[in-house]
């Protein structure tokens, strides 16, 4: 969960985005996307492919199995 939640921060923060932004954009909590960015939680499947959407990036990039993105 760790590299997923550099990654989450890194397109994040690429996007210009905050995380109550990020938030609002999947439907949870700033906590949970703090949770997310911090390796505590991951997310569901449902939610990770809102991301990967979201940021125009690969489910594989996101998750760590990938550099491309």
């Amino acid at each position: 969960m760790k590299i997923f939640g550099e990654r989450l921060r890194e397109v994040r923060k690429e996007s210009g985005e905050s995380r109550e932004d990020l938030g609002k954009a999947i439907g949870v909590r700033i906590s949970q996307i703090s949770e997310m960015e911090n390796g505590k939680k991951g997310t569901t499947l449902e939610r990770l492919v809102i991301l990967c959407r979201h940021y125009n990036v690969s489910a594989d990039y996101l998750l760590g199995l990938s550099d491309d993105r």
